[in-house]
């Protein structure tokens, strides 16, 4: 990864370990770090743009800590935007305070102040991953969170001779502030990324990046662990290495039934290893991403960004006569919806799980698009989505909207009255043919900030229905403070008659983010065992924008150990 000077006239902490003090059980430490968010200078494509970065870097700091510690990292706001951190896929347990989505579990970091984020890894291992949570600013602000098995302990696989983290992300060669702002400020759809991105390098089939390219060693013989990131804002991405098989082996922390494949399949904000082997005559092969896109008549980037897996022999194999130009891939078509599902469906738990049987709280969930009428004081130029509208999106045709004096937290947990309601509908007020031919008079949702309520220890289901108001398309939704069971996913409308039929209860996979396919849905299961408010949300930020998000209020349980921590005496004023 590329370490970039600052051209702020501060200086640069870096990450900084200021202590591995082992006071708790197994081994655990606790990790301080130090995040310095600010104004950097960075080139990629033909431009240079001063970005928003942390500790000057870009993709910002990988950390790496083992199943048990305890992370404590200050977060030193030097730019000129509001901020927060949120550590995707954590479960965040009694601490959601240190969770970050802005306004939601905390009130922005603003531009001179400070926070410290104090939480403990606790039976996850794997590959996650931080990013801002504060407009489109993780287009530039994220990074690696790597957990290993506590000390003692091992993979559930043969341990890798190397491992890579693999972060896919988007450039835009503008402001992506500035390109959110006018979406917003319009009503329209923000510009598309001009760029796709591997550990923050375009790949030398894009103007002037031929020699930033990634560059991910191996040797002939050897087994390696590549950790895939879709750190991308908006775009689901198809990924490969040319030539060669990739073995996958977890997911959002969690392990998985192995299994081998040519290419894989990340929605923004999921995470995927794989086991990679040198068996291929040593040369050099391109790593690849491009978009998988669903959505109809909607512009989408289709570029292609590179990386180079090469093998430490190549160099001599070269002067033999084997070509030292990249070998390329082939990736699927940009709407291969068969190639996406035949992955997803792969996934199985390495062992078999206990998935809630008896529910005590069933949701059925739409989500989707929508567009608002202009309201009457809005001049044109303020609603330009299609013929004179402003692009909305929702859950359950509730647009949610964050509130802006408090969070959602702090409401809840100090009491304080109209922050929110907590009448999130359990179920669609109207039934419709989901994905069919909707009636534009339902393409209008609400506006709140309504919150649904769990009590401790609840069994929850969710089926998550897309449809197809606008256009269909593939949503990743990510929860917060939990991992859930994908249990079934399918096209069409759900029919609990049929479809629960499909639901695999003995080793489904455990996930943070799951793809709910174009015109089609998903259904998760979880127990409310986690206090706080979480929300729930599309992991493409243009969605999430426009309001296609809810939030769980979970309560307390009745043991000290089921209870929220209060809040720490730093925490961000509104």
């Amino acid at each position: 990864m590329e370490l970039l000077k600052p051209t702020a006239i501060f200086i640069c902490l870096g990450i900084l370990l200021l202590s591995a003090s082992a006071f708790s059980l197994a081994n655990a430490k606790t990790q301080y770090h130090e995040f310095v968010v600010q104004a950097t200078s960075v080139k990629r494509l033909c431009n240079t743009h001063n970005s928003i970065t942390v500790n000057g870097m870009f993709p910002g700091p990988t950390l790496e800590v083992n199943n048990g510690d305890t992370l404590v990292v200050n977060v030193a706001n030097k730019a000129h935007y509001n901020i927060t951190i949120h550590w995707h896929g954590v479960r965040q347990i009694r601490t959601a305070w240190a969770d970050g989505p802005e306004f939601v579990t905390q009130c922005p970091i603003r531009p001179g102040g400070s926070y410290t984020y104090r939480f403990r890894i606790q039976g996850q291992e794997g590959t996650l991953w931080w990013h801002a949570h504060s407009s489109w600013l993780r287009a530039t602000v994220y990074g690696a969170l790597i957990i290993r098995p506590k000390n003692g302990t091992s993979y559930p696989f043969p341990k890798p001779r190397r491992e890579t983290p693999l972060l896919l992300g988007e450039w835009w060669d503008a402001n992506p502030m500035d390109v959110v702002r006018e979406s917003t400020r319009t009503g329209g759809s923000p510009n598309i990324s001009d760029a796709y991105t591997i550990n923050g390098q375009p790949g030398d089939l894009y103007n002037c990046s031929s020699k930033d390219t990634s560059i991910v060693p191996i040797d002939f013989g050897e087994t390696n662990l590549l950790r895939i990131i879709n750190a991308g804002l908006n775009q689901p991405l198809f990924f490969t290495v040319a030539n060669h098989r990739l073995t996958v082996v977890g997911a959002d922390a969690s392990y998985i039934k192995p299994f081998t494949t040519s290419v894989v399949v990340l929605g923004p904000g999921q995470t995927t290893d794989v086991l990679i082997t040198g068996d291929q005559p040593p040369g050099r092969y391109y790593i690849a991403a491009r978009a998988y896109h669903t959505a109809l008549n909607v512009p989408f980037d289709n570029t292609t960004t590179t990386a180079i897996l090469e093998y430490k022999a190549a160099p001599c194999a070269a002067k033999e006569g084997l070509t030292a130009t990249p070998i390329r891939p082939t990736l699927p078509a940009y709407n291969d919806t068969a190639t996406v599902t035949a992955f997803t469906t792969s996934f199985r738990s390495i062992e078999k799980v206990e998935v809630p049987t008896e529910i005590d709280e069933s949701l059925f969930l739409t989500i989707g698009l929508g567009l608002d009428n202009c309201p009457p004081n809005y001049p044109s130029s303020r609603c330009q989505g299609p013929n004179s509208t402003r692009f909305t999106s929702s859950m359950s045709n509730v647009s949610f909207v964050l509130p802006s004096n408090f969070s959602l937290l702090q409401a809840h947990h100090h009491g304080i009255p109209g922050v929110f309601t907590s009448d999130f509908p359990a179920n669609p007020q109207v039934t419709f043919d989901y994905t069919g031919n909707v009636s534009q008079s339902l393409w209008q949702p609400i506006r709140g900030t309504k919150l649904y309520r769990l009590k401790f220890g609840s069994r929850v289901q969710i089926v998550l229905q897309g449809t197809s108001i606008v256009t269909p398309e593939n949503h990743p939704i990510h929860l917060h403070g939990y991992d859930f069971y994908i249990i079934a996913e399918g096209f069409g409308n759900f029919n609990p008659r049929n479809d629960t039929g499909k639901f695999n209860l003995v080793d489904p996979p455990m996930r943070n983010t799951v793809g709910v396919p174009a015109n089609g849905w998903a259904v998760i299961r979880f127990v409310a065992d986690n206090p706080g408010v979480w929300i729930m949300h599309c992991h493409l930020d243009v969605h999430i924008t426009w309001g296609l998000a809810m939030a769980f209020l979970v309560e307390n349980g009745h043991e000290e150990t089921q209870t929220l921590e209060e809040p720490p005496a730093d925490m961000p004023l509104c």
